[in-house]
């Protein structure tokens, strides 16, 4: 604790010298701090259970910085296995792009989309990169031979080995981006459950182990000409009893904790996801993400919210749904300012929740109804839109479900392109139908993409033609069918260049 208020006095110090030196000196003196990163992942953490646990230096990372509770994916899309999780967060890619389904880690793509390790190397030969882990396929398989040094502990040493190697690294030696797994956490989960107090005491462990490798970053000789990125995440969750590689919500959470520049102390956000940490490392060390490299991640440092997010507090519990917990806010039909849904041909009762349009998270929709491939909508963030179907019809209803959320007004110059682009995950049963249409200064909708076939979650880009003497555009969502499935709409942006 004293550690930390003198860190904070010499910030505070800091801050003020420059201030008193004028905005260019200020922005000198942040620009000669040199970055470095440290991830650290707790295999088969909870972060519940961390915060139900004895763990005062995990909860004084949550204050001093940005708590990101977040959720993956479940079969088919790939299991809630260390094997995908650890490759999806070392990649910055999901599954279905890595092509990492269990933990033989066989038939990867990291010649496609290796790991953040081995893109600093690429990037920026000159920095040191070092991983060490308890669990050896990380640094035997998952991290390429480019990392500088990749250290499998030995099984008797475990995550004592493990940390004891990477706070004499982080103490003494001259690291530019460090990853470190612990691995005893998950062990507890299988042997007890996560309900159980060994499972606790397994984090009450790892927090001291945390608590090492912090201290020794801040007991550095050039700590204060250092610029530390601190992410802590984890791989997959628990169930009570014990397990994981299943749907449940407890198997498929997980979540970010980071502290470091831009981050606000005692934050928590919900648009954060798993390879995001790959991201947030490139960036903090200055490497420029190229969009060649498919990156699904996006740095914690530069948020971007869309309209969708901005619902998040006016979410509602449910009405008609049995399956999701009473308590859990997560929809709403009343769209963010700008938009508007139009239910003049939507057929009557059905589940409240799911008639029309409907805005709604993760947490809520997938609780809805598990294993209908809901878990596969992985690049959905935070509140997104939803058609569905399929839930609308399990209470008694008429007519179809016909449905179309239109966006507000973009401002357009006529006789140029325009870029629309979003994120979908659409899944098809007949007479089903998903139809994107345009309208420009008010006058009649024209379709400019149908969807009759399932399409995975992705963010799909649409040129547009702008006509002459056009001045705005209105994109419309229309989702028709009845007992089928489903549609996602996410992240919509309208933009010329």
């Amino acid at each position: 604790m004293s550690s930390r208020l003198s860190r904070r006095t010499l910030l505070g110090s800091a801050v003020a010298i420059a201030v008193s030196a004028g905005p260019l000196t200020a922005l000198a003196r942040a620009a000669a701090r040199t970055p470095k990163v440290l991830v650290i992942g707790l295999d088969g953490a909870l972060l519940q259970r961390i915060k139900d646990a004895e763990a005062p230096h995990l909860d004084a990372l949550m204050a001093a910085g940005l708590t990101a509770p977040s959720s993956i994916y479940a079969n088919p899309f790939a299991p809630t296995l260390s094997g995908p999780g650890w490759s999806t967060i070392i990649t910055g890619v999901w599954p279905d792009k890595h092509n990492v389904k269990d933990n033989t880690i066989g038939g990867h793509k990291f010649a496609q989309y290796p790991d953040f390790l081995t893109r600093i190397e690429t990037a920026k030969p000159s920095l040191s990169t070092y991983a060490v882990s308890s669990w050896a396929p990380i640094t035997d398989t998952i991290l390429s031979s480019k990392v500088d040094t990749r250290i499998s502990t030995p099984g008797a040493e475990y995550d004592t080995g493990t940390t004891s190697r990477a706070v004499a690294t982080l103490r003494t030696g001259n690291p530019d981006a460090v990853f470190v797994h612990l691995d005893n956490i998950d062990h507890a989960g299988h042997s007890y459950g996560a309900a159980s107090q060994q499972y606790l005491d397994a984090v009450h462990t790892a927090d001291a182990q945390v608590g090492q490798m912090v201290a020794a970053v801040k007991s550095r000789a050039t700590y204060g000409d250092e610029d530390w990125l601190i992410m802590i995440t984890a791989d997959h969750g628990h169930t009570d009893a014990g397990g994981h590689g299943g749907s449940s919500a407890p198997e498929r959470q997980t979540f970010l904790i980071a502290t470091g520049p831009t981050l606000a102390a005692g934050s928590t956000r919900y648009d954060v996801k798993m390879p995001d940490v790959a991201a947030s490392a490139l960036a903090h060390l200055g490497i420029a993400i190229d969009p060649a490299w498919g990156l699904d991640g996006r740095p914690v440092q530069q948020p971007a919210p869309d309209d969708f997010d901005t619902l998040r507090t006016k979410l509602g519990t449910r009405v008609d749904e049995t399956g999701i917990g009473a308590a859990v806010l997560g929809f709403t039909h009343t769209p963010p300012s700008g938009w508007s849904v139009d239910n003049s041909a939507m057929g009557t009762g059905g589940v409240t929740e799911w008639r029309g349009w409907s805005f709604t998270t993760d947490e809520f929709w997938t609780a809805a109804q598990r294993d209908q491939q809901r878990e596969s909508n992985v690049r959905a963030r935070n509140v997104f839109a939803v058609a569905d179907g399929d839930e609308w019809s399990d209470k008694t209803f008429s007519g179809t479900f016909d449905s179309t959320l239109i966006t507000p007004a973009y401002a357009v110059t006529g006789g140029r392109t325009a870029t629309l682009t979003y994120t979908t995950y659409y899944r098809q049963e007949a007479p089903q139908k998903g139809e994107v249409l345009v309208s420009y200064d008010g006058a009649a909708p024209v379709s400019v993409k149908t969807y009759t076939a399932d399409v995975p979650s992705r963010t799909e880009t649409l040129t547009l033609q702008v006509p002459a003497g056009a001045t705005t555009a209105r994109v419309r969502f229309r989702y028709t069918g009845g007992n089928n499935w489903y549609w996602v709409i996410d992240g919509v942006r309208l933009v010329q260049s």
